[in-house]
């Protein structure tokens, strides 16, 4: 019977692997809902499975070269950052995600986020809490007024752009270098022209070498004073000292983030701030999402085991296995 094993996994149980993979005659193991690298590394080698699920726990090339008969490494969400994808492409493993499962919750955040901070909602909730009742000291914005700037313009931000576009905001859109999507409500513009015309700057880009502290001191400099950072992608997108300085110093008045650089422990001098809303990755996160994202990574995991095509692949092995 082939087992397949599960890093780890952010729900309380893991019964809909279970019923999909034990259903198709593979053996599950998922000892951990969190784990290091070293356990991960030693749970591969000890199963030696043919496909690996993982969350976002990372699978190292060095758990990835232990089990002979790996096949697939399928990704429990989109990006791919805690995968060794080159040393699964160079031997011979599919890489896969689930590109489009939560498209709608991502954007519905991204834009709850900046609300919660343009209306007021959190700091105020937290004025209120602290025994204070003060509705004068409400500094509150006309949201459709504003100008939203979204950097990747792809799935998630092209559905984040529309629904901005939907409470009368003017929406730019950083031009992106290769895309299918049009326009819609959206002008594309240069990083410079983004920059200098936001009011709330949304993050929406795959974190990737290139990427990393994509959100450095140099960019937050250009952007506009009072203006709003929005992460809902990944946290090492911004460099957390840099953003610290913004917000003391301008030009940020503030940040909403899902996402921050050491999580689940984030810095405290980050969280402690006023200025700041921080809430613990769950952009992602629905009733219906988690569901399907859960289901869908386990039918791909079978239907490569069958030796089918996968329905999502993220690399293009040269010599798959077998």
């Amino acid at each position: 019977m082939p087992t397949v094993v599960l890093t780890d996994h952010a729900w309380p149980d893991v019964s809909i692997e279970r019923e999909i993979l034990e259903g198709a005659g593979h053996e599950l193991v998922a000892p951990y809902a969190t784990a290091s690298m070293t356990q991960i590394d030693a749970l591969v080698a000890e199963a030696q499975p043919a496909g690996i699920l993982t969350c976002w726990e990372p699978v190292s090339a060095r758990a990835i070269a232990s089990s002979p008969g790996l096949r697939i490494v399928a990704r429990m969400g989109v990006g791919l950052d805690n995968i060794d994808v080159a040393e699964a492409t160079r031997r011979g493993i599919w890489v896969t995600n689930v590109p489009d499962y939560c498209v709608e919750e991502v954007s519905d955040h991204a834009v709850a986020l900046m609300l919660a901070w343009l209306r007021g909602i959190a700091p105020l909730d937290r004025q209120v809490r602290g025994g204070t009742w003060d509705p004068s000291s409400a500094r509150l914005a006309r949201v459709s007024t504003r100008t939203a700037g979204i950097v990747g313009y792809g799935r998630i931000g092209h559905r984040t752009a529309a629904k901005l576009a939907g409470l009368g905001m003017r929406v730019l859109a950083l031009r992106p270098r290769t895309s299918t999507y049009a326009d819609g409500p959206v002008r594309l513009v240069d990083l410079d022209t983004l920059l200098e015309e936001s009011d709330v700057l949304i993050l929406h880009l795959p974190l990737t070498p290139q990427t990393h502290h994509f959100v450095d001191a140099a960019l937050l400099a250009h952007m506009r004073p009072g203006s709003l950072l929005v992460n809902a992608s990944r946290g090492p997108l911004v460099d957390t000292p840099a953003l610290l300085q913004a917000l003391d110093d301008g030009p940020l008045a503030a940040a909403a983030l899902d996402v921050v650089e050491g999580e689940p422990l984030p810095p405290r001098e980050l969280v402690e701030r006023q200025n700041v809303i921080i809430t613990p990755h769950v952009g992602f996160s629905s009733d219906a999402s988690v569901a399907e994202l859960r289901r869908r990574a386990s039918e791909e995991v079978v239907r490569v085991l069958a030796a089918q095509p996968p329905a999502h692949p993220c690399n293009a092995p040269a010599a798959v296995r077998i």
